[in-house]
Order: C-alpha cells, then sequence, then structure tokens
C-alpha cells in the first residue's frame, strides 16, 4: 500500500489532505502509541499487521504473582532502563507540543509511559497506561522515582551493572539465558511492600479517573488524531469506538493495520514525523 494513498471505508485519501483535516477540526482529540518514540530510540511492540514482535509483555497476575517473574523483570529492567531513562523527545512530540500552543489540541491522550509528550513541552497531557518514570508500592501507594529505584537496584546488585542487552519496549531489555534467581529486588522503603512500575500491565484495569478524562475530552472535540498506534488494545481502541459513534471523524496516522481501520474517515500510512511535518 502506498504511503501517499489508502483506501478507506472507499475514499481514496492521500498525504496531503492531513493538513486540511487539521484545519477543519480545530478542537482535536489526539491518541497516541508507541510508533511515536521508535524515533527516539524506543522499540513498539507491533508489526504492520498489528500481531507481536515478540512475546506479549509480563501480566500484572504474574508479576505479583511469582517472585521469579519479578525477579526477571527488574533484572531486565535495571539494564534497559540506562537507555530508556535518557530518551529524549522526537520531531512527532515536538509537532504534537506545537498543536498544542496553536490552541488546537483537546487533549493529548497517550498510551506511552515514556513522558516524552512532557518533554517536548505539551502540558494538557494524560497517561492512559501510567509513567514509568516512577515505581508504586502496591501496600501503601507511595511513589518512588525510578532513577531512586535504579541506584538501589544496582546497589543491591553489582554483578547487573555492566551488563548490557538489545533494547526491548517500555524499558525493557533482552536478557533471556541469564540465571535471575540471585537477583535482589528491594522492598518499599516506607512499608516493605511490593513495589511495581507504576503503569498499567497486561491484565490490570486502566484508572477509571483517565479514562473518564479522556471520554470527557473526546465529547468536547470535533475530531479524533491517531497517531502511532494500531489501536490493538482495547483500552485505546475505546477512543475510537466512542468517537464513530458519537459521528466524529476519526484520522490515523499509521505504518500499517489498525483496529480501528473500517471506522476512520483518514488513514495516512507515514512514518509519523513525516506526516506531521506540516504542523
Amino acid at each position: 500500500m502506498s504511503a501517499q494513498a489508502h483506501q478507506v471505508a472507499g475514499v481514496q485519501v492521500s498525504s496531503a489532505s492531513l493538513p486540511e483535516f487539521v484545519a477543519l477540526h480545530p478542537r482535536l482529540f489526539v491518541l497516541t502509541g508507541a510508533s511515536c518514540s521508535t524515533d527516539s530510540g524506543i522499540p513498539d511492540y507491533r508489526d504492520a499487521s498489528g500481531g507481536w514482535k515478540r512475546p506479549q509483555p509480563v501480566t500484572y497476575q504474574a508479576f505479583v504473582g511469582d517472585a521469579a517473574t519479578r525477579q526477571r523483570y527488574w533484572a531486565r529492567s535495571l539494564v534497559g532502563w540506562r537507555r530508556f531513562g535518557r530518551a529524549q523527545p522526537n520531531a512527532t512530540h515536538h509537532a504534537l507540543a506545537r498543536l498544542e500552543r496553536q490552541g488546537k489540541l483537546a487533549l493529548l491522550l497517550t498510551q506511552n509511559v515514556d513522558r516524552l509528550h512532557q518533554a517536548a513541552g505539551s502540558e494538557n497531557v494524560v497517561d492512559l497506561h501510567g509513567r514509568l518514570d516512577q515505581v508504586r508500592c502496591l501496600v501503601c501507594e507511595r511513589r518512588l522515582a525510578r532513577t531512586d529505584f535504579q541506584s538501589e537496584l544496582l546497589r543491591l546488585n553489582p554483578a547487573w551493572a555492566d551488563l548490557d542487552a538489545a533494547d526491548a519496549p517500555d524499558g525493557d531489555a533482552d536478557l533471556d539465558g541469564r540465571d535471575f534467581s540471585r537477583f535482589n529486588v528491594p522492598p518499599c522503603p516506607h512499608c516493605a511492600g511490593m513495589l511495581k512500575p507504576d503503569v498499567v500491565f497486561f491484565g490490570e484495569n486502566v484508572p477509571r479517573e483517565r479514562v473518564d478524562a479522556g471520554m470527557q475530552a473526546l465529547h468536547d472535540a470535533d475530531a479524533m488524531l491517531v497517531v502511532g498506534s494500531s489501536l490493538m488494545v482495547y483500552s485505546g481502541y475505546r477512543f475510537a469506538h466512542a468517537a464513530a459513534r458519537a459521528g466524529k471523524p476519526i484520522a490515523a496516522v499509521n505504518m500499517g493495520h489498525t483496529r480501528a481501520d473500517p471506522l476512520l474517515s483518514l488513514k495516512i500510512e507515514q512514518p509519523c514525523a513525516q506526516a506531521l511535518a506540516f504542523i
């Protein structure tokens, strides 16, 4: 399928239509996904057909129910965080920040946990799936800075300090084949409870207030723009479904299939930064 044209709902549309779409709909509800951050060096999860590129991420149930799973997760995170924590916003993040400064954005709802939209200057942002720069205690609910937790992981596991591995999505690293049984996972420094990244795992519910904030902004918007998401996960797809039910036009910038393809009035199959360069 050409990057310049795509057949959507029987209508031939081209990349030249995206500036027109933005101009015609001055209050956009924007939803972003992993492909927004690939130019920042953070791998995404899915291929062009919407399938997984690697084994599915750890589930909430496995993380809280199995100590060995937690050891494996935090060992991989210790290595992966070194580059993830230094990632910088790219042209896509900056374009969407400009859109907000121009007063054309009702809300930016992101499925990403990297906080790169905020680093680029976006202010009206809801982190639908949480934020990886914080660690949350599942007992006392206190938050810790991920950088502080990284220091504690390194203090308790000095032999892991110099390991390197290929990056995986969301601060993970490919360390398969290693023995994680002696990896020390620190407890909450306040109550000794279990610590978990402050993100929504598979099998865990998105907090209701984030969904409600997104739905209210969608109600107030006059169109929806999806950037860099296949919408394969229901937590994001529900907003496209709600927009379609409300009769609001939906445009998507994504390389390949999205779950919402039948609902789209405009689809641009180009890299995100290229498609948004006009902003």
